[in-house]
């Protein structure tokens, strides 16, 4: 029997972190593929798909890794078919809804000689309250159909901040196990372990959203679509900033059902210009500080530098970070935001 772990979180929670953690320190030695289900514009972490919608990639160890868009439950199919591994890991979208993902494995899970183990959300602490306000649907879901919770970055936050973040999750979701400990002083096992203490929850959980979903699937209470932003994307970074920039202008959109691509877009780009250390920083800080390109969520990518070397770039509301890497055949750029304005990203990554 192959073991399903879903791990979710909204754009830039750090879910890529905790998957190599315990990929390292609890699934090593077992056949795993990790399936990558991208909203938009990928390519800075796994190449592009296939016509059949799912790319393999050989990773260390055994782990296969797979990056796909389009009908998820044929290519999970696919993948258990033909890998027979011992585990899948499924890191969805960032902006993906977790009970859509869920729903999904449930409906192969009844044909097929695999069984959900655990479903995790990475909170990222310090924009919890943020995502909630602006990004309520997407956000929501992810905390409340979640069997445990893993908040990130706690260990840049006060004590206060954690348990307001803990009380606001809690609020959404009464029985989650939430980590709520710095990852490094934990081990990958009791990580792992509280992930599995969810047995029953879940089920019961989704058989009142499969309902609910019954009730309300005609759409008939949608068409306010006016105030919704377009957006998609995720990752990890650092600086010690505790703002709550609540862009007044989001909307929560926890009462309407939206696909991500309604309300998310995301614009790639490949090119070899080069950036100065300190051009890609004023670049970086601008998208993280104000709305002239829209409201972006994400940003990340590879470009080369006017030194020589390659810069490797990542970005959440009001972070970044910039380190030196790897080389890339090109340089590449990928953005995911609300409302993004292709015209005046172009300009600020001085393509135009």
């Amino acid at each position: 029997m192959t073991k399903i772990e879903i791990i979710s979180g909204f754009l830039g929670a750090g879910k890529t972190t905790l998957i190599k953690k315990l990929l390292k320190e609890v699934f090593a030695g077992e056949k795993v593929v990790l399936i990558e289900n991208e909203f938009g514009e990928i390519g800075i972490d796994g190449g592009f798909l296939k016509e059949s919608g799912v790319q393999i990639t050989e990773m260390n160890s055994g782990c296969i890794c797979c990056s796909l868009v389009g009908d998820f439950g044929t290519a999970l199919k696919e993948v258990i078919e033909t890998y027979a591994p011992d585990r899948i890991l499924i890191e969805p979208s960032g902006v993906g809804k977790l009970s859509d993902v869920t729903r999904a494995v449930q409906g192969v899970a009844a044909h097929e000689p695999v069984e959900l183990n655990s479903s995790v959300t990475v909170v990222d602490g310090q924009k919890c309250r943020m995502y909630m306000k602006n990004f309520g649907e997407f956000f929501n879901n992810q905390v409340e159909h979640a069997g445990t919770i893993v908040i990130s970055r706690t260990q840049k936050m006060s004590d206060e901040k954690v348990e307001a973040c803990v009380d606001m999750l809690r609020e959404k979701n009464p029985t989650a196990t939430i980590i709520t400990t710095p990852w490094d002083e934990l081990k990958g096992e009791q990580i792992m372990a509280a992930m599995e203490h969810q047995d029953l929850l879940m089920k019961e959980d989704l058989e009142a959203e499969h309902d609910h979903d019954e009730e309300c699937g005609c759409g008939c209470h949608d068409h306010d679509h006016e105030h919704h932003h377009d957006h998609d994307h995720d990752h990890d970074h650092h600086h010690d900033h505790d703002h709550d920039h609540d862009h007044d202008h989001h909307h929560d959109h926890d009462h309407h059902h939206h696909h991500a691509d309604e309300v998310f877009t995301s614009w790639g780009k490949e090119t070899p210009h080069k950036y100065s250390e300190e051009q890609l920083r004023a670049i970086l800080k601008k998208l993280s500080e104000d709305d002239d390109c829209g409201i972006v969520l994400r940003a990340k990518g590879i470009v080369p530098c006017t030194d020589g070397s390659w810069l490797h770039f990542d970005m959440v509301p009001e972070e970044f970070e910039i380190r030196h890497g790897a080389a890339d055949y090109t340089g590449r750029l990928c953005v995911i935001g609300s409302h993004l304005d292709d015209e005046e990203l172009t300009k600020v990554f001085e393509l135009a």
